[in-house]
């Protein structure tokens, strides 16, 4: 696996179908392999983290991680530690599941503040764990703050136990009800190399349309031109996705393909599996404020 702090070939592809090669090369600049001090500083004081990467299987997942300000930190330059593993029935935690998983993992993070719509990337390679994760850096980026939804943590909800997970071949009633009325998701997916990314997606709810069980799709808004997400499917479909219920701490997790259509900028994903993890974030948050990118 080459590492590399700028774009591949399918990203460029992206740019230039999109028209916006221009802007990509500007942004491109500011992709680091190291974590500055000022990164280093917002990392450490995030609750959330939304991590993906590829299961023994080659399905890519999407999962998301909390703790208390600290969780996150960054004991150098090139490496950011995470106190936080994925729970049991988890799909990522055999893969990052501790000091028994396999080395050289490549995983994709988005560090998320929702109060103040800030959002940070750092892609690399886990190469050791004991109570947590330590990923050495290879792609470090901020993000613009477009359509995250402001929410701020209610610290005042009791924490409630996880549940058992509920796997499924497709989404269930309930579950298509959670996802058309949802206004953010997480998405994972890799390049051809198997280098992975963690992207987020916000809207109005309904901004992804349930198509049937195992069919969604969504509109792509104009972001700030790197297309790393829409770059690794040009090259690998994989993908995967999760909603994150704000109120309960639920995450449905879902793994299969998805395909740009470039004429209407939209992404059309094939589920393979679900995966309801019912309390898995322990944290809860308030009513979204919607981003102001959307009106």
């Amino acid at each position: 696996m080459t590492a590399v702090a700028g774009y591949h070939s399918g990203e460029r592809v992206a740019q230039a179908l999109a028209g916006e090669t221009a802007k990509a090369e500007h942004l491109e600049r500011s992709i680091r392999a190291v974590v500055p001090a000022v990164a280093a500083n917002f990392l450490a004081e995030r609750q959330l983290l939304v991590v993906g990467a590829a299961d023994a299987d080659g399905r890519m997942w999407a999962t998301v991680l909390t703790g208390e300000p600290g969780f996150i930190g960054v004991p150098d330059e090139g490496t950011i530690s995470v106190a936080a593993l994925p729970g049991p029935g988890d799909p990522l935690a055999a893969v990052l599941g501790g000091a028994s998983a396999p080395s050289a993992v490549p995983i994709g993070t988005i560090a998320l503040e929702p109060a103040t719509r800030r959002r940070m990337r750092v892609n690399g390679l886990v190469e050791a764990r004991d109570a947590g994760l330590v990923v050495h850096a290879e792609q470090v980026f901020s993000n613009c703050p477009k359509y995250i939804q402001k929410r701020r943590p209610v610290r005042s909800t009791p924490t409630a136990v996880p549940g058992p997970a509920r796997w499924g071949a497709e989404l269930t009633t309930a579950q298509q009800l959670a996802v058309s009325t949802a206004d953010t998701f997480f998405l994972a997916t890799a390049d051809a190399e198997g280098r992975a990314d963690a992207s987020h997606r916000g809207g109005y709810p309904g901004f992804v349309e349930v198509v049937s069980p195992s069919t969604l799709r969504w509109r792509e808004y104009a972001g700030n031109g790197a297309f790393m997400t829409l770059g690794n499917l040009e090259l690998n479909p994989r993908a995967g996705l999760v909603f994150p219920d704000w109120e309960t701490g639920d995450l449905l997790l879902l793994t299969g393909e998805a395909r740009t259509d470039w004429q209407e900028r939209s992404v059309a994903f094939e589920l393979t599996s679900a995966v309801q993890l019912p309390g898995a974030m322990p944290l809860r948050w308030s009513e979204p404020e919607f981003s102001p990118a959307l009106r």
